[in-house]
Order: structure tokens, then C-alpha cells, then sequence
């Protein structure tokens, strides 16, 4: 049916709940009745004009958020009201009874007119944002001067503070996360928003206030890479310890069968050496403080054989044990930091071992300010090679100034000349979207620099901290907040020369976890193909992958085999036994059987 001319279909929660003449007025006295406290205020109506249908929205899970109603081109949030708000004589709940602020869904904002401001209101205006930095979600509230960025850094910007390092609960020490990363020196930023201070982050600290320099060094920081000073990283700048969890339990299985955290013994099917539970402790667990490197048994446990024909022995009698001990992943090291025993649901033994691990930032380390300008360290520096002030200051980090004017986050500059004049008061500078004019905030920035005798715009004099001379043009510089992000160089470390191989191609295995090596795919291969170098790729793609060696007959080109009772090469197709040894890629092989299984029969055909 297409668009019913008579009747508009009216939905509740996605199923059709009758027929109604006029859909614009039915949405509209739902919303009275909503507005007067006669329905619901968790129920959300639209009209869809392109179909004619009212949707009504009752269900659990629906993001909605507040906006203030106008009426006749006028806010229904009176300046008496605000007044009693503040004294505390009336609470926000007071405000959605009587029908001044309204809860909207996504469905219902279509049918809606939102001016940012007061002074926005047009006769058309049905509601008014109760702050103009709410169209902001939550994460990204808490980063400052976010009207001064592209839309595209807004995204980047949630998921680096998502990502970042900090304090994420202050009992951390008693926590068995599966992994977690703590900072040493949490700070609060200088610059903070209302949203960032009526929630209470500065109790979950997620960065520090970084000295910034909008400079190049020597090449070292191009596009987005960062230069860090070494005598800030040795201070603790960015400095944070590695949790990562390990569990095991005694499981139990039928036929009374059940796992035991030991030592496994010499006779246990996939003993790994002496050498590897050598710090386990006579129950099989390891002891708190023990250093432990890729390798190390952290829990000893033997557990039955998987399949009944294994546990008849030699004998008959004996049974076989089968080696399942917790080992530390490759790559990996650090000091057991705590070991715990417990109980589960099913009262069987449980044992969870936290390896912590201490992370200095390095070169390969990711930091990003709140205003999505990401970057790695490429270069950490002694700090008598960086440049300094005329005061002899140092910056942390050196960012390259080239990555500012392409991604348009000029909040980023504003933060360096707000953290600044807040290092100089002492005072927290607020930060809030929409809170004030740009213009006018460098000017209120610019005049508390003054007084302090520096230059209005941030710029200072620096000093090449290698040949001692003065640069000619002066640098911006101030304080910004960064965060250190978990994407570490040491935990994406990956090293492999020969390894485990996949058992259908004999090619090497994918990932870190697998010991695997990194693909060297077609346009690798045509790299070294445009640069003439063949034999190199015949040893990435041949030699260093899935060499094999197979019989081909030269009778009649199929892949034959060696019998090994009666001595001689055989063919299965002709029967002789005139085959050559040829070395191709396994994964060729399979390609082969791939075609017969089809009813293709291809032939390999030998020179000579």
C-alpha cells in the first residue's frame, strides 16, 4: 500500500496499533497529554510525513536527552525559575513535571526545531538546548574548545580519550582486570570544562600537562610524529605499569576424572622442561615478586587425557596425565605482582596470577592531546639537545607544526595559550564548548601572558640546544594535556625466524598470539618485482613459507609418492616409476588437489 491518502497508521514500539485521520494532531495531543502530566514522560512520538505514519516509542533502551520547550517563540525557562534552580528551591525533576523541560529520542528531535541559544528563537523554534555544549556526547565533553575543531577530530578525539592511560579506580591493586594499564603521575588538566568537573573525573586522572613546542627537529618529528625529552620520560613523564591477568582452574569431568594444579611430572604428555617450572612453588603456583619472562610456568596443572584410549598405559592400569599449565605469552615479561586461590560457583579450585610490567615510553609509543592530534614518539631526546627558552625552559614534546593548520585543531593552539596563562595564576582556565568567543578568549589569555612579561600570542625565543645558537623566528609554546594511549610498542612487538606452520597450507601462522610471522602479500611482491629482485622474492614467497618437495611422474604429470617398503617412486595414475623430485609452493599443491576434486585432472609437464 502506498502512502494512505485517508488514514495515517499509527505505530506503538514498531507494531501497527490502529488508524488515525490527521497524524500531525494525534502526535501533537499525545505530546500535551505528555507535557500535562496525563501520560507518561518516558513515551517519544514522531510523525513521518514521507510515509504518514506516527511512530509512539515506549521501549527500554533508547538514548534520549533533555531539551527545554518553547512556546510562542518564547523559553519556558523563566529567569525566576533559574533563580529558584540555583537556591535550590526547585530540582530538575520539578522542571519535566511541570511540562518545562521534555525528554526527546532520536525519532521524535526529526519532528523537532532546536535553536543552540535564546537569542537563536524563531517563530518555528520548538525547543532550546539546555546547554549548547550538549550536543556533545559525554567523553568528548570533557575536552576543551571543541568548537574551534573539525568535525572529523571530534570522533578521533572520544576515541583517544577512550584509549588513554590514567587512574580507572583507586583500588586497582585489588582488581584482577584481565588487562590494565595504570599512570605513575596523574594530573588534572589546567584547562577543564563544566561537564569534565560536575561528573568528578579528576578523580579518574587520564594524562598529564605536557609542555608543548610547535616545532620541527631535525626531521625527526615528521607528519605525526612527537620528539620527547628524556629528562622529562627519566622525571616519570608518561611513565605507567602493565597489569595482565592469567587464570586456570581444577576442572572436573565425568567419570571422576579431574585437573591437579602441580608440578607436572617428566611423564606428562607436552612437558615442557625442567628449565620452564623452575619458579614454581611446591604447590605448582608461582610466588608473588618472581621476575617471569616469555616461557615461565605461572601455574603448574596436569590435567586426564582428552580421549578414553589414552589412559590405558603400557600395563593397562596406569593412567597417562596430560600437561596444561598457564604459561607466559611470547613477548612477555615482567614480576608476578599477586597470587590468589579461590573457590568457584561449582566448588571446584580457581587461581589467578596479575603480572605486572613497567612501561617507559619509548620510541614507537602513542600520545594524542584531547583535541584528536595523535602522534608517536620518533626520537627521545637528551634534554641538553633540545631547545630552551630564554628562561631556560625544556619543552616535553616537540609537535610538528604543519599538523595543525591541515586538521584544523585550533582548540589545540587555544589549550597551549590557556594551559600557559594557567601555569603563570594558578588557576584552573574553563574550557567549555560555545562559553565564549575565540577572539575574545586569546585577547583574556594574551593580557594575563603580558603580565607575566611574556609575549600575547605564546611565542618565545628558543635556543638550539646542540649548537647553542638562537633560532630567528620565535616559537609558540605552552602547556597541553595529553594522554598516553595504550597502543604500545611492547605489547605489538613481534619477532619470528622459524615457527609454528599452519597444518592445511605449511604456510606460517597469523598473529602475535600464534608466534606468527607478518603476511608478504602481492603488492610487497611487486615491490620487489618492480626493483628486479627475484630472488628475493622467490625466498619471502617460496624458501621462507611453504616449500615442498613432491614426486612428479614424467610419464604422464601427476604428483606421485614414495614407497618406502618396496624402494621405488610410484605414480598412482600409470603406475611408473619414473618420477623427478620438484620444489613448489605447498599451497600449489593444494590448488591441484582443488582441481581434481572437480573432475580436473592437470598435468605437470617437465622440460627434457
Amino acid at each position: 500500500m502506498a502512502k494512505n491518502e485517508e488514514k495515517c497508521i499509527v505505530y506503538m514500539n514498531g507494531r501497527i496499533l490502529g488508524y488515525v485521520k490527521d497524524g500531525v494532531a494525534y502526535a501533537n495531543e499525545i505530546r500535551k497529554g505528555r507535557r500535562n502530566g496525563l501520560l507518561s514522560g518516558e513515551i517519544n512520538v514522531s510523525y513521518v510525513n514521507k510515509l504518514n505514519e506516527v511512530h509512539i516509542n515506549a521501549d527500554s533502551g533508547r538514548v534520549r536527552k533533555p531539551y527545554i520547550i518553547v512556546e510562542d517563540g518564547k523559553s519556558k525557562l523563566t529567569e525566576e525559575l533559574l533563580v529558584k534552580l540555583r537556591n535550590k528551591e526547585i530540582d530538575f525533576g520539578y522542571l519535566i513535571r511541570r511540562g518545562i523541560i521534555e525528554y526527546l529520542d532520536a525519532e521524535e528531535e526529526e519532528n523537532t526545531d532546536v535553536a543552540m541559544k535564546e537569542s537563536d528563537i524563531t517563530k518555528n523554534t520548538t525547543h532550546l538546548e539546555v546547554d549548547p555544549a550538549g550536543i556533545f556526547g559525554f567523553t568528548l565533553s570533557t575536552a576543551p574548545y571543541l568548537e574551534h575543531n573539525s568535525a572529523p577530530r571530534h570522533g578521533m578525539s572520544a576515541n583517544f580519550i577512550k584509549q588513554s592511560q590514567g587512574v580507572f579506580a583507586t583500588n586497582f591493586n585489588l582488581r584482577f582486570e584481565s588487562r590494565s594499564y595504570v599512570l605513575f603521575y596523574p594530573q588534572a588538566p589546567l584547562v577543564q570544562t563544566s561537564v569534565y568537573k560536575s561528573v568528578g573525573m579528576q578523580r579518574h586522572p587520564s594524562g598529564q600537562n605536557f609542555v608543548v613546542a610547535l616545532s620541527t627537529y631535525y626531521g625527526y618529528n615528521m607528519g605525526d610524529a612527537v620528539v620527547v625529552n628524556k629528562a622529562a620520560v627519566d622525571r616519570g613523564l608518561g611513565r605507567s605499569m602493565y597489569y595482565k591477568m592469567y587464570a586456570d582452574e581444577e576442572r572436573r569431568y565425568p567419570g571422576g576424572q579431574k585437573d591437579s594444579f602441580k608440578i607436572p611430572p617428566a611423564t606428562a604428555e607436552g612437558y615442557l622442561g625442567e628449565h620452564a617450572y623452575a619458579k614454581l612453588g611446591d604447590d605448582g603456583l608461582i610466588e608473588p615478586e618472581t621476575k617471569v619472562l616469555e616461557g615461565d610456568v605461572l601455574i603448574g596443572k596436569v590435567a586426564p587425557p582428552r580421549f578414553l584410549e589414552e589412559s590405558i598405559g603400557e600395563s593397562g592400569l596406569q593412567e597417562k596425565l596430560r600437561d596444561d599449565s598457564s604459561v607466559l605469552k611470547p613477548s612477555e615479561n615482567g614480576v608476578v605482582d599477586s597470587v590468589i586461590v579461590t573457590e568457584s560457583t561449582g566448588a571446584t579450585r580457581v587461581v589467578k596470577v596479575r603480572v605486572r610490567g613497567l612501561r617507559v615510553p619509548e620510541v614507537g609509543d602513542k600520545f594524542a592531546s584531547r583535541h584528536g592530534q595523535k602522534g608517536v614518539i620518533a626520537y627521545v631526546v637528551p634534554q641538553e639537545d633540545m631547545p630552551f627558552t630564554e628562561q631556560g625552559v625544556v619543552p616535553d614534546l616537540l609537535l610538528n607544526p604543519h599538523g595543525i593548520p591541515q586538521r584544523l585543531t585550533f582548540g589545540h593552539l587555544l589549550e597551549e595559550l590557556a594551559g600557559k596563562s594557567a601555569a603563570m595564576t594558578g588557576k584552573i582556565v574553563d574550557g567549555t564548548a560555545f562559553t565564549g568567543k575565540g577572539s575574545d578568549r586569546v585577547e583574556e589569555y594574551g593580557k594575563i601572558l603580558e603580565s607575566f612579561g611574556f609575549n600575547k600570542m605564546g611565542n618565545e625565543t628558543f635556543y638550539d640546544g646542540i649548537t647553542g645558537k638562537r633560532f630567528k623566528a620565535t616559537i609558540f609554546n605552552g602547556l597541553v594535556y595529553y594522554n598516553r594511549l595504550y597502543h604500545m610498542v611492547s605489547n605489538k612487538l613481534q619477532v619470528r625466524s622459524k615457527g609454528p606452520v599452519q597444518i592445511l597450507t605449511h604456510q606460517p601462522t597469523e598473529g602475535k598470539a600464534r608466534q606468527g610471522g607478518l603476511r608478504f602479500g602481492e603488492m610487497e611482491r611487486d615491490v620487489l618485482v618492480g626493483y628486479g629482485a627475484s630472488l628475493l622474492v622467490k625466498e619471502r614467497l617460496l624458501d621462507q613459507s611453504d616449500k615442498g618437495t613432491v614426486l612428479v611422474c614424467k610419464n604422464c604429470g601427476n604428483i606421485g609418492y614414495r614407497d618406502y617398503i618396496k624402494r621405488v617412486d610410484v605414480c598412482p595414475i600409470c603406475g611408473g616409476s619414473d618420477l623427478a623430485a620438484v620444489e613448489i609452493s605447498y599451497a600449489f599443491k593444494l590448488l591441484l588437489d582443488e582441481i581434481k576434486s572437480m573432475h580436473i585432472f592437470p598435468k605437470i609437464k617437465m622440460k627434457g
